[in-house]
C-alpha cells in the first residue's frame, strides 16, 4: 500500500492483522474481531467492507481505498469534512458506470440491449443501477438486470442475460467481480458478449473494455491516510480524495475472440489498447 515510503516496515514498527473473507457473510464477524483487538486503523477497501466495519466500531479510524459513493450512502457527511471515523479515496461509480454504458453502446452494432451484472451485497449498487436506468432512458438503451451475490452466481447471471438476448454486458465494480476477473472474462468470451468493466485489471484478464480510475494509485494513496492518522490526525478531519484520472482501456485480442469489430473512432479514443 506504499507505507514503506512513510517509514513503516511490517515486523519493525508495523503489525498488520489480515482478515480474508471468502463470502460477504463473514465480513461482520471479521470487523468485530478487529474491533475487539482494538487495532489503530481498519482498512475497509470499498462500501461492502465499510458498512460492517462501521457497525462494529464508531471510534476506530476506518480508511477506504475505492469507495463508490461515500456521501450518497451516508458513510461520510461530506467529501471535504467526512466527520465521524471514516475517510479515504473515492471513485464516482454512479457517473463512471453511466459513462461506461454510453461507451459500450457505441461499440455494439444495432440497438443496444445491455445486461447489467450488479451485486446485491454492494451497498452502492442500488444507486449505480438507478443512474444506469436514467442514462439508458436518455440514450434509448434497453437494460436487463442480472443481480449476483457471489462468484457462484456468475454462470446463472450470464445464462439469464443470454436468454434475454442481450448483446453486451456491463459489470459495475465490486469486490467479487474485481477478484474473480478471469472467470468473468472467460464467460464473456464463451458467450461471445462484449463486456465493460470499471477496473483495467478485468481487461488485462480478457474482458473487452474498462472505463475507470487506476485502482493501484487509489490503494497507494491509502498510505497517506494511515500515516496522518497514526501521527494524530482525526479521520473526520481528513478530506476524502476523489480519483481524478479515468482510463478507457480496450482488449483487441478479446474483440477478435468474440468476433466484434470495434469502431475505429472508439479505438482511437482509448488510453490503452491491449493486443
Amino acid at each position: 500500500m506504499g507505507l514503506k515510503r512513510f517509514g513503516y516496515l511490517e515486523g519493525r514498527n508495523l503489525l498488520v492483522e489480515f482478515r480474508w473473507a471468502a463470502d460477504v457473510s463473514e465480513l461482520r464477524e471479521f470487523a468485530e474481531q478487529l474491533s475487539r483487538l482494538n487495532v489503530d486503523i481498519i482498512i475497509a477497501p470499498a462500501s461492502t467492507q465499510v458498512e460492517p466495519a462501521l457497525q462494529a466500531t464508531k471510534t476506530i479510524p476506518i480508511v477506504f481505498a475505492q469507495h463508490a459513493d461515500p456521501v450518497g450512502i451516508g458513510h461520510v457527511a461530506s467529501l471535504a469534512r467526512p466527520g465521524g471515523n471514516v475517510t479515504g479515496v473515492s471513485m464516482v461509480l454512479t457517473e463512471m458506470s453511466a459513462k461506461g454504458l454510453e461507451i459500450l453502446a457505441e461499440a455494439i452494432p444495432g440497438p443496444p440491449r445491455v445486461g447489467v451484472m450488479w451485486n446485491s451485497t454492494t451497498p452502492t449498487h442500488v444507486r449505480v443501477v438507478s443512474a444506469l436506468e436514467e442514462t439508458a432512458a436518455r440514450k434509448s438503451i434497453t437494460l436487463v438486470g442480472a443481480p449476483i451475490r457471489t462468484a457462484d452466481d456468475f454462470v446463472r447471471a450470464f445464462d439469464l442475460m443470454v436468454s434475454e438476448k442481450v448483446n453486451s454486458v456491463l459489470v459495475p465494480s465490486s469486490p467479487v467481480t474485481n477478484t474473480r476477473r478471469r472467470a468473468l472474462a472467460e464467460l464473456g468470451i464463451k458467450y461471445q458478449l462484449p463486456t465493460m468493466f470499471a477496473n483495467r485489471a478485468n481487461v488485462e484478464a480478457g474482458g473487452l473494455m474498462s472505463y475507470g480510475p487506476n485502482f493501484n494509485d487509489m490503494y497507494r494513496y491509502v498510505a497517506f491516510y494511515i500515516d496522518k492518522i497514526l501521527k494524530g490526525a482525526k479521520p473526520g478531519d481528513l478530506p476524502v480524495e476523489q480519483a481524478s484520472k479515468y482510463e478507457f482501456v480496450l482488449n483487441i485480442a478479446t474483440a477478435r475472440a468474440i468476433r466484434i469489430e470495434l469502431p475505429s473512432i472508439l479505438v482511437a479514443r482509448a488510453d490503452e489498447v491491449i493486443e
